[in-house]
Order: structure tokens, then sequence, then C-alpha cells
């Protein structure tokens, strides 16, 4: 389905928030943050009263209803350019609320979704990866079997964003065990639900105040209405909403490297050495000019990707090159900048480290950079036996 493109006036407004609240409220307390590995309450409830955490969510259940995933990448990399770690926090309700508007009932819809556009909203998680389950979604052995007027769930996840800070989890599992993607079905599980349990958080390299845990399922009972979507269709429409998160990570990939670009030119144009600004030797120049060329390249990998889905036109394999052309440019941006800072990019004092650590995570979620290439594959070679 096409999607009617945002309005100019109004997108530019957009990502002048997005922008102005990143350097306002983002920027100032990130490394406190990341120090503290918490979870960024006070920033995710201005950025939920000014209505930057339900930007997709539509205007009919309380969001900011922009339609077009190009809108959304550009404010997203100005999120992200303020911090990884808190973009990603912010970003969580609507990786929960996708599938809920994709597949669910009205009343699931306001049940679930419209107390996510609150200035109080809670946090919500998308519990997919398991033990043995990362990029193979589809090896999945969270069961759920079949009850009266419900389902029973057992079995385990791993590395889930915002837990166990948030208060929701869209949940996905099987009721064919040995199906793979044939049986998967989504539902949502909350906090204090019987035989739920959450664990402690995953201690993590990077984007630290966005936290990551554990789930626990024994014999956890959902009621029907908690289902989204019908039974086998949780598969399907994850990778649907992949695609567009893939393109969104993408985007945000291209915010971590412009900030990383950004300290490094300014430390090039004040520090000497040889009785020469830094930036005057062709090896620190030529490596930021590296790094321009990627980030610029991946950024329009990223909106072509988001222009074809804007037109109703298939973008999977866009997706995948998008996402990972922007995390290996982020990384790289990072690795510049530390190297053009040399032991004061090595420094906690300076921001760069911790942008290297972030920049690291992108080319690891949401499918590493060896399933995209593989995605991309398979788009080249489908022809052949």
């Amino acid at each position: 389905m096409k999607v009617p493109p945002t309005d100019p006036e109004v997108e530019r407004e957009l990502v002048a928030l997005a922008h102005s609240f990143a350097e306002r409220e983002i920027r100032p307390v990130a490394a406190a943050l990341d120090e503290a590995e918490a979870f960024p309450w006070e920033v995710f409830h201005a950025a939920c009263a000014v209505g930057l955490a339900s930007v997709d969510i539509p205007t009919e259940y309380g969001g900011m209803g922009v339609e077009s995933l190009e809108t959304q990448c550009l404010i997203t990399e100005e999120l992200t350019w303020g911090d990884s770690g808190v973009s990603a926090a912010i970003s969580g309700n609507g990786f929960f609320a996708g599938p809920i508007l994709a597949l669910g009932t009205e009343a699931q819809k306001q049940a679930w979704v419209v107390p996510l556009t609150a200035p109080d909203a809670p946090a919500a998680g998308l519990a997919l990866t398991e033990p043995g389950a990362g990029s193979d979604a589809g090896a999945i052995v969270t069961h759920a079997r079949r009850l009266d007027e419900g389902y029973v769930l057992n079995g385990s996840k791993t590395w889930i964003s915002n837990a166990p800070d948030a208060d929701r989890y869209l949940v996905y599992a099987t009721v064919e065990p040995g199906s793979r993607s044939r049986g998967i079905t989504t539902f949502v599980v909350e906090k204090g639900d019987d035989g739920f349990t959450l664990g402690t958080r995953i201690p993590k390299l990077g984007t630290r105040c966005c936290p990551s845990g554990e789930l626990f399922f024994d014999d956890c009972f959902v009621a029907d209405d908690r289902r989204i979507g019908d039974e086998g269709q949780g598969f399907r429409g994850v990778l649907e909403w992949f695609d567009r998160s893939r393109v969104l990570l993408a985007a945000g990939s291209c915010g971590v490297g412009r900030a990383a670009l950004e300290h490094a030119v300014a430390y090039a144009k004040e520090r000497e050495a040889f009785d020469r600004k830094i930036h005057e030797f062709q090896a620190v120049s030529f490596r930021l000019v590296d790094v321009k060329l990627k980030l610029d390249q991946a950024r329009l990998l990223t909106h072509h990707a988001a222009r074809l889905a804007d037109a109703g036109e298939p973008f999977t394999t866009e997706s995948a090159m998008a996402k990972v052309a922007a995390s290996e440019a982020a990384f790289f941006a990072a690795w510049a900048a530390m190297q053009t800072l040399g032991g004061n990019g090595y420094s906690r004092e300076f921001p760069v480290e911790k942008l290297l650590r972030d920049a690291k995570l992108d080319e690891i979620w949401e499918g590493t950079s060896d399933i995209q290439r593989l995605i991309v594959a398979r788009s080249m070679f489908h022809d052949e036996g």
C-alpha cells in the first residue's frame, strides 16, 4: 500500500523537534546514563510528552501519525545522533505497537497501543530472540499450548530490549513445535502475569541505558484476547516488521556515525602536532573523507529503501543492504574518530569511545551483517537451482 508523503513543512518541523530534543534533553545526560546502565525514564517520558516516542502510531490512537518511513528515518537519525541507547529506549514502544497495529483487533489497539502515547507511558518490549534462536527466528521453541479460552506459555527469551523495565511484552511462541515458522504466533504478556518472570539485566558493551534482559515463562496463562492475529501469523508479521525496523536501524546508524565524524572533525581542527593542525596531514583528512563517503552512501541506501516502502514496493533486499552498509559505516566512523583523537579517543573523558561501543551493536541486532548479506545474496541468485 502506498503511503502518502509527509507535508514538507511538517517534516522539517518534526526533524527540527527531534534535533533540538536530542541536543537539549539527550546529549547532556547520555554519558551519565551509560555509566549508570539505567533505563532513561526522565528522558523517555519527556519524549513521550512531545510525541517522539509515538511518532509512527496513528493519530486516532494518540500518536503523531507519521506514516512515511522516510520521515521516520530522519527523526530517528536525529535522536540517535543524540545517543544510541536513549534513542533505542524511546523507539521500543513503536516496535511493540507495530505488529499490533498491523494484526490486532480494534479492542487490542485500544488496550495495548493507546496507553503508549500518554506522557507517562509505560515502556514496552518485543520478545523474539531465544538462547538458541537469534538470527534464525524460525528456530524458536517457546511453546504456546492451547487451553479453553487461552494458552499456556513455556520457554524463555533473551536479549530483549527494555527488559526488565518494560511493563508489557509482545512474545513470539510456537503453537506447533517442530514446524519452524508455520506455528509462530504472537501474544501480549504483562509484568505480573502468573508464570511470567523477569530476569536480570544483561551486562553490555554499549547502548547500556537501553537495558536487555531475559524473560521466563512457566505455565504462563494468556487469555484468547492476548493473541495478536491468527495462529501461525506471527512469523510473517515479524518479517514484514523487520523490513521496516532495519531501515530505521540503518537511519540510527547514520546518526551514530555522523556524531563520531563531527567530534573527529572538530578535534582535527583544534589539535596541533608538528606545528600544524592535524587535519592538514593527509593521513588524517583522507581518513575522515572516507568516513563521510561511507556515511553519505549509507544514508542514500537507507532513504532509497524507505522510499520504496512508502511507494508500496518490495524493499526487503534494500532494507538489508541499508542496514549492513549503515551499521558498518557507523562502526568505521567511530573507529576513525578514535584514531583521530589518539589517546584522548581511548579516554572515557571524551565521547568517541562510547560511540565505538554503541556502534558495534548495530552490526549485530535485528540480524547480523552476515544475515543481511545472506538476504541480499538470495535475491541475487534466487533463480539458480
